[in-house]
This record gives C-alpha cells, structure tokens and sequence, in this order.
C-alpha cells in the first residue's frame, strides 16, 4: 500500500482537526454545562443562567459572534470577557462572581469561570465553531 507523504499526512490530520464538531450543552433546571467535542464529554462546568425575571432562551444555535472582550450595553458596560454570541445578544461568556454559579443569576447570559470561559472560546476558534444546546 503506498504512504503519504508527510506533508499531505499533516494537511489531512489539520483539516479533521479543523472539522471536529463542538457542542456546549446548558440546563437551565441543574445550571449545568456540557462541552462535547467529535462526541465526547471534553468538560463539565457550573454555569449561571438568568434569574427571576429574565430568560436565557431555550433552544438549538450556532455561535454568531466572538469577542474577546466585550462589555455589555445593555447593562452598564459590564465586562464580558470571551463572549460567545449565539441569539442577538445572549452569550456564553466569563464571570468574576464565581460565587453564584450554580445558580440563577443572569440577565439571560449564560455565565460561567473566566478560565472555562477562556476554554470554550478558545475550542471554538480551535474548531470553526459551535453549537449551544439550551434546555429547560
């Protein structure tokens, strides 16, 4: 059988690497994310979504957007650092009141630790993309 030369062995390994399918999974019910990458559980993380009075919609998106660091508008110019855009302004993005999560304290972000924030971004960008699974 013949072999590939290294260099069109390297592009191929790239590209399926490039390819690989990320998906962060949120329960608003346990406050919980799920990041799977190709399929497989990668991380588990405590996550805050919105409070009383609020919603973080539920649902299937692709990321739309990524900022390395935001600030929010809408709410005071409060830091968003690795924001990951996926309905109009709703994201996943870093946190300093690492305190509350596990609980319900969002205006409808999905919030999670600067460092898992960081994480997710950086597979995102790693991998193309991403879906952000919402449930109830």
């Amino acid at each position: 059988m013949p072999r590939l030369p290294l260099a069109l062995s390297l592009l191929l390994l790239s590209t399926a690497a490039a390819e690989a399918s990320v998906v962060a999974r949120i329960s608003n019910s346990s406050q919980r994310m799920q990041v799977y990458v190709d399929g497989a559980l990668a991380y588990r993380w405590p996550v805050s979504t919105a409070r009383r009075g609020y919603v973080t919609p539920v649902g299937s998106y692709r990321v739309q957007r990524m900022e390395r660091m935001w600030h929010s508008r809408k709410y005071g110019m409060s830091p968003m650092p690795y924001a990951l855009f996926f309905r109009g302004g709703y994201a996943i993005h870093g946190t300093g009141a690492v305190g509350m999560l596990g609980r319900p304290a969002s205006h409808g972000c999905v919030r999670l630790a600067t460092g898992n924030a960081r994480t997710l971004f950086q597979l995102t960008r790693r991998h193309g993309g991403a879906r952000v699974v919402v449930a109830p």
